[in-house]
């Protein structure tokens, strides 16, 4: 099944995974209002730590983390930090939404994310695999990838489901109204981003199962800088924002945005510069398997802050009223 599955691919795109992604993310891109974007780009406080968080902070922390937890797993150590530049566009629109957070400007900071990614992505890779490595005295390796590649994986895990959704609003309000359109025919489209999320998952796992049961010990190896990587990202994004005065929809979506990685560009880039069977590419493979249940986790824990947080401002209110 996994060599049947490996083989339906279009320019090194995997057909079945660029499927569930459609299918995860048109629902939640449908849903999201288009006429309340500018209210997004205009917030600095939003947008400003997205950018610093997503292109600094995070690259560094897993070149950090790679180095230190696997000093003589080169192979693995660079297939991490390839994750590590490799920004989210796609799972992290449904990671907010189940969230509760904010549609638009996850919309917004995907689509930076987007541009960037293009444009600074091979260039970050040059940085942090041959000239950081070099000035610190360590292992340099170069990356080969091109900016046609970048793109393309943009173009399709973002451009097809935005445009979908976009044009599914248009024209459901502009035929039944806004009232129909998100009373009515929302409602029945938003099961299936559930759906292609845990097809994408399946998928995933009959790719590359066999990879990942075999070597148990690189996995766990591999493992280890990735949890403490979702974990300190996503906290100390979550924190920052907060502190800086944004409300929970938008924190919840800054700290999913800054957590999540395009795992797929990662895969391909690993595989297309070291080969399927190579240490790096497991490690492109092991992210995803790692990302989805620690994001799970902390879904839940980002909607227990918003409980705590609408339960001190109800007592708020209420002892003002004494």
């Amino acid at each position: 099944m996994d060599e049947a599955l490996d083989a339906v691919q279009l320019e090194g795109i995997s057909l079945p995974i660029a499927a569930g992604l459609l299918v995860m993310m048109y629902p939640v891109l449908a849903k999201i209002r288009y006429d309340r974007l500018d209210a997004v780009t205009s917030d600095r406080r939003l947008l400003v730590p997205s950018l610093a968080l997503n292109w600094m902070v995070g690259p560094a922390l897993m070149f950090a983390l790679a180095w230190l937890l696997l000093p003589e797993l080169p192979e693995h150590r660079t297939g991490l930090i390839i994750v590590g530049l490799a920004r989210c566009i796609a799972m992290v629109i449904i990671w907010n939404d189940l969230a509760c957070g904010d549609r638009e400007a996850a919309a917004v900071l995907v689509a930076l994310n987007s541009v960037f990614q293009v444009v600074a992505f091979g260039v970050l890779g040059w940085f942090y695999l041959d000239v950081l490595p070099g000035r610190l005295g360590l292992d340099q390796t170069s990356l080969d990838v091109s900016a046609w590649d970048i793109a393309r994986s943009v173009l399709v895990f973002l451009g097809v489901p935005l445009v979908a959704g976009y044009l599914t609003r248009r024209l459901g309000e502009r035929a039944r109204g806004r009232v129909w359109y998100e009373e009515r025919f929302l409602p029945r489209i938003g099961p299936a981003a559930l759906y292609g999320l845990l097809f994408t998952i399946v998928i995933l796992f009959a790719l590359q199962g066999e990879a990942i049961t075999s070597r148990p010990w690189d996995v766990a190896r591999i493992a280890l800088p990735l949890l403490a990587y979702f974990a300190v990202i996503w906290s100390a994004s979550y924190t920052l924002v907060r502190l800086a005065g944004l409300g929970y929809e938008r924190t919840a979506t800054l700290a999913f945005t800054a957590a999540g990685n395009n795992f797929e560009l990662a895969i391909a880039v690993a595989i297309a510069t070291f080969g399927v069977t190579s240490g790096q590419a497991l490690a492109g493979v092991v992210g995803p398997l790692i990302e989805v249940p620690v994001l799970v986790a902390l879904i839940y824990v980002s909607l227990a802050l918003r409980r705590r947080a609408a339960s001190s401002v109800a007592e708020h209110a209420h002892a003002r009223t004494w």
